[in-house]
């Protein structure tokens, strides 16, 4: 994998658009548990079935109870070897965008700055009264969260199963596969539409791309690059000796 590691360095040393798509993988390395891990389940709850706005209809409370949990659990976390890279990465190319599927906010808090949270972000709720969105880091918002606004009660701020992505982030993400020279696939398993098909965007643009996961992904097939591993171990090797 070292002699890829090399090549794939100076393809990136080459290119001054990047597009980088990164998906739970990256933070499972930092505690997380990905959303479909461990059965899919929360104290016997099926967690794809939780995060939907019929769930939250039915029983605010106990997605409440879900959320919070996960605010708690996060909260503990911080960014990791991986996120940092990205950082780095974005900081010496002239045009970078960094896509992520995941809501977790520890790309902001590794202090990634082009980020497109494409998913929406955990940190973040929104009244279903007056629609106002704001930004709230506690780690347990209580069972049913009111608006400060108007009272109204709130919700995470993150796209559910059976929701639209916002258009305008989606098509920015579209634009920057599109735009970019290299694009690094980071951590996703590829088969969470649209997102899994940003890689084939950047191809079909003439990118090179590359994905760096722990295991084969149905998009393997069309990579440049397949490099297996931890991305906290992969993505600090491409920025060595990097000017």
């Amino acid at each position: 994998m070292e002699k890829e590691i090399r090549a794939l360095k100076q393809a990136l040393a080459k290119a001054n658009r990047v597009a980088a798509l990164t998906g739970a993988g990256i933070s499972a390395e930092s505690g997380l548990p990905t959303f479909r891990g461990a059965d899919g389940l929360w104290r016997n709850h099926d967690v794809m079935q939780l995060a939907t706005p019929e769930a939250f209809s039915m029983d605010p409370k106990l997605v409440w109870e879900f959320y919070n949990w996960r605010r708690n659990l996060i909260s503990g976390l911080t960014f990791n070897p991986g996120h940092k890279a990205l950082v780095d990465l974005e900081a010496g190319i002239d045009h970078f965008t960094l896509i992520t599927q995941n809501v977790d906010g520890l790309h902001l808090k590794a202090g990634s700055k082009n980020l497109l949270e494409i998913h929406g972000n955990l940190w973040k709720v929104k009244c279903t009264k007056c629609q106002t969105v704001t930004v709230d880091m506690s780690s347990d918002m209580g069972p049913l969260p009111k608006c400060k606004e108007c009272g109204g009660l709130l919700r995470p701020q993150v796209v559910w199963f059976g929701e639209s992505l916002d258009y305008g982030l989606l098509n920015r993400a579209v634009e920057a596969a599109r735009a970019c020279q290299l694009m690094l696939v980071i951590g996703t398993s590829a088969v969470v539409q649209p997102a899994a098909s940003l890689a084939f965007e950047a191809k079909a643009a003439g990118a090179v791309v590359a994905e760096i996961n722990l295991e084969k992904t149905p998009n393997s097939g069309i990579m440049d690059f397949v490099l297996l591993g931890k991305s906290g171990d992969i993505l600090p090797k491409l920025l060595e000796h990097r000017p």
